[in-house]
């Protein structure tokens, strides 16, 4: 912000003399010039840019290399510092005001902000701000002209659609709040941001709109944000672990993503969503767990479609989940559940296999995540193809070989293909995981195993909470108006409600009215 008096406030949060035991600034140019040279280890990154103002009073730029845009430093400060001084002329009684001056012509800069100690100046600079330093005067200037190299906005990666919006987010913290300011046109959307990270001083921005989201979820946010102490921040990752209400579990209860139509979507119906620099996932809180099968592109097509794919993401997610587990149990305990012609058919398969049903399932399901993980590790030119005829070479050499049956590899080859349905990766990385130790439970007990596994599954995710959300929400506890954008998706125009499992302040998001269709009939 601009300076709006003829100097500046030297006692604003976070600058001024700033708190005890801060190194305050020397009026002495050369030696505020070395205490940053000092303080940088004499970095080769450093650029001190000495400086002549109106009437010969010396001045320097000191900014780091790369962390600031030089096209917005030579437009914005020194073309404006020039024209200043040829326009002006001040005389040699004015120049005591030379840093408020300066501060003046930079009609064109960002952000502008007074730093008085060695800490706040530094601080400033690390987050891609020139300062100005002028001599005789114990304080200086911070201007915000942050750039650098920078990534820019593309398809997204992992969540991508058929119809829909093709930006995503990006690593700029400021690109990722525009692409969603430019959905949501409202000064109602407020923005509270955190520095965390002793080393990294990473920028978190909390958005959420006011009077849709709930206010004691919104404090919850920062205060768990604030709680934050540690060296660095990296990712959003980061941020995950340290906020999430239980660590201890393989289903995520913070939900990312890197489209900022999405964001814009759970910003709508009151979650508060964190978007962090460095990253292109902004995190999602609070969560349940049917949002995880949701798609952006849900509400982009017809609801029918959108409801089919929906129901069908839900059974592809626990088809992944138990599929093994009901082969080995089937087929060591209850081989008379099959039909006469299968059972002979399997058992004809499995003559001469030297293992049994389980550690069958187990080898070929370690070697599917094998082959995953070596494909998303791979250079992504021969990633795809490594993966694709590993797992066709691999499977069919099995076979002959007679280690598992054509059966096992149909099974486990469903069960992959059936793992990628779910929108999400956390939640599909979750059934991964929850699959192995179904597949232990069916080996030693059978379908009693599966049976208990599931409602021990079932009352440990009916435990769960995000922010203080159950995480079973519209199920249990029971909502029924939240059941038509739970399995289905119901005509927008029949959505009146925001979701209630989601705290929120204002329920309704459409106005009250009559749909009347090409055969006359209404609905409300």
């Amino acid at each position: 912000m601009q300076p709006s008096g003829s100097s500046f406030p030297r006692d604003t949060a976070g600058h001024g003399h700033g708190k005890a035991g801060e190194i305050p600034l020397s009026a002495d140019l050369s030696a505020t010039l070395s205490a940053i040279s000092r303080q940088m280890g004499h970095s080769a990154d450093l650029n001190i840019r000495p400086l002549q103002l109106t009437g010969g009073k010396q001045a320097a730029l000191v900014f780091v290399e790369g962390l600031i845009d030089k096209q917005s430093l030579q437009d914005t400060m020194l073309r404006s510092l020039i024209d200043d001084s040829l326009k002006n002329g001040h005389s040699a009684a004015d120049q005591s005001s030379d840093l408020n001056q300066a501060a003046h012509s930079f009609t064109g800069a960002g952000n502008i902000r007074p730093v008085s100690t060695m800490q706040s100046l530094l601080g400033e600079m690390m987050a891609g701000c020139a300062i100005l330093l002028v001599d005789g005067d114990a304080s200086g200037i911070a201007v915000d002209i942050e750039g650098g190299a920078a990534r820019s906005v593309d398809e997204p990666q992992t969540q991508a659609v058929i119809r829909g919006p093709r930006d995503g987010m990006t690593e700029s913290l400021g690109a990722n709040i525009s692409l969603v300011r430019k959905r949501v046109r409202t000064p109602q959307l407020w923005i509270k941001e955190h520095t965390i990270g002793q080393y990294t001083h990473t920028k978190v921005a909390v958005m959420y709109i006011n009077g849709i989201a709930d206010e004691a979820v919104v404090r919850e946010v920062n205060e768990r944000l604030g709680a934050i102490q540690t060296d660095g921040i990296l990712e959003s990752g980061y941020i995950e672990e340290y906020i999430q209400d239980r660590t201890w579990t393989p289903f995520p209860t913070i939900m990312n993503t890197e489209r900022p139509d999405a964001v814009a979507g759970a910003l709508l119906e009151g979650q508060v969503a964190i978007v962090t620099d460095g990253t292109p996932f902004t995190l999602l809180v609070p969560v349940t767990f049917e949002k995880f099968f949701q798609s952006s592109e849900d509400y982009y097509q017809r609801f029918d479609l959108a409801s089919f794919l929906r129901l069908l993401r839900f059974v592809s997610f626990w088809v992944s989940m138990l599929l093994p587990s009901l082969y080995v149990a089937i087929t060591t305990f209850h081989q008379e559940m099959l039909p006469s012609t299968l059972l002979i058919s399997l058992a004809a398969q499995r003559e001469g296999i030297p293992f049994p049903a389980f550690v069958e399932a187990l080898l070929m399901e370690i070697t599917f995540e094998v082959l995953r993980e070596a494909g998303v590790r791979m250079p992504k030119l021969i990633g795809p193809a490594i993966s694709i005829v590993g797992a066709l070479v691999l499977g069919q050499a099995a076979v002959q070989a007679g280690l598992v049956s054509a059966a096992m590899v149909i099974v486990v080859s469903f069960t992959a293909i059936s793992n990628f349905v779910t929108p999400a990766i956390n939640m599909a990385t979750a059934s991964r995981l929850i699959r192995f130790f179904f597949m232990m439970l069916a080996a030693s007990l059978g379908l009693f195993g599966i049976t208990a596994g599931f409602v021990f599954l079932l009352l440990h995710m009916v435990g769960l909470r995000s922010f203080g959300v159950p995480y079973l929400s519209s199920v249990a506890p029971f909502i029924g108006s939240d059941w038509k954008d739970l399995f289905i998706r119901a005509p927008h125009w029949w959505m009146r409600l925001r979701p209630k499992s989601i705290p929120n302040l204002n329920h309704v998001r459409e106005a009250t009215r009559k749909k009347e269709g090409k055969d006359g009939d209404t609905s409300s």
